[in-house]
């Protein structure tokens, strides 16, 4: 049980360290989203989909969240059950926009 929480940990790590870049975030592959997008699909696509709704490794469903904007910052930052905290790989200003994003998604349903 252990192992396969350590190799997806593990992905998740590698996919968030190759997503990393000096380039400006509005060029490229990113160009034309917004902010909180951009960090979305560069730190959570991986478990939860480009939809939200993916849900590998017992990630929720996004779109079907009851979760405040305060509920829902506050989970992005510490982190919950195998989710990584994002606290000290984001500023307070990023998990906001993830945040908004991911509100968003909802709406998209």
């Amino acid at each position: 049980m252990r192992r396969p929480i350590i190799g997806i940990t593990s992905l998740v790590l590698f996919a968030i360290a190759c997503g990393s870049s000096d380039a400006p975030m509005g060029s490229g592959v990113y160009g034309g989203m917004s902010k909180g997008e951009q960090l979305y699909r560069m730190n959570c696509v991986l478990c939860h989909g480009g939809n939200g709704k993916l849900g590998f490794n017992g990630a929720k469903d996004l779109t079907a969240s009851v979760l405040t904007k305060a509920e829902m910052t506050a989970r992005v930052s510490e982190g919950k059950g195998v989710m990584q905290p994002f606290k000290n790989m984001l500023t307070a200003k990023e998990i906001d926009a993830v945040v908004d994003h991911v509100r968003a998604l909802a709406k998209k349903k």
